[in-house]
């Protein structure tokens, strides 16, 4: 492993999962983590874009929770099955990762249809092209055409979903969902047991989806262990005065 730097704090700034809420990470900046290496990280919590490795360290806040699922024992729920069924002509693939063009514009799409955002090429490259850690991506196909992408990290122990873009054109048939299934279906191949969706957020409805694969363990902060099921903490009200403090 080498580290280009050292663990830091960042400056507190606007969250931008909760509304009212002050954001501090935890970061620093490495490449050549073998999958050994990288478990440690993902077991405490860390997660990574290019070089950039992050976890949350808001001091009055804990509402990032760290999920994954346990895929050994993992079995779909009826709707779930569904989307299987939906998706019985699409065709899965699994490669390193290797930039392309259409990688990029479907990037663009998802991006800005589903986020209202624009794209930086040479950011996107850094974020999931960058060999910081052990990787692959996994490719969507119906009819031919490549209509999703997810990136994917692999340690020791687990799988780790970095990100995932699909075409919107193709929203009935549930990607988003299907994609999680069919990468637990490749952590079962791989013989390993973690299945790593990053943070859950209960109080943000795009994350909800997170709790709806299990059984499942989470993290908590508090004594830096995993626990089956749901440790979610809710609000200590001398928190919550405090955070209205630091907003004023």
């Amino acid at each position: 492993m080498v580290i280009l730097k050292e663990p830091q704090v960042s400056e507190g700034v606007s969250c931008p999962y909760l509304e009212g809420r002050i954001f501090i990470q935890e970061y620093f900046f490495a490449y050549e983590l073998n999958e050994r290496d990288f478990d440690e990280f993902l077991s405490a919590g860390w997660r990574r874009f290019g070089l950039f490795f992050f976890r949350p360290a808001c001091k009055l806040c804990s509402k990032c929770v760290p999920i994954r699922i346990l895929c050994s024992d993992f079995e779909a729920t009826k709707s779930q099955r569904r989307v299987l069924k939906k998706n019985c002509k699409t065709e899965v693939r699994l490669s390193p990762p290797l930039y392309r063009d259409e990688i990029y514009e479907l990037y663009r799409k998802h991006s800005k249809i589903k986020f209202g955002q624009d794209s930086d090429l040479s950011r996107f490259k850094e974020s999931f092209f960058t060999a910081a850690v052990p990787s692959a991506q996994s490719e969507y196909y119906i009819d031919g055409k490549l209509i999703g992408v997810g990136f994917i990290d692999i340690s020791q122990n687990s799988l780790s979903s970095v990100y995932y873009v699909y075409d919107p054109d193709y929203s009935s048939y549930s990607p988003g969902v299907f994609s999680i299934l069919k990468e637990i279906e490749i952590v079962k191949e791989l013989g390993i047991p973690y299945y790593n969706l990053g943070y859950w957020i209960k109080e943000n409805t795009r994350m909800a989806y997170k709790g709806k694969f299990s059984p499942y363990q989470t993290y908590r902060w508090e004594d830096k262990t995993w626990h089956d099921g749901d440790c979610y903490q809710s609000d200590n009200p001398e928190d919550l005065s405090e955070i209205e403090n630091i907003k004023g």
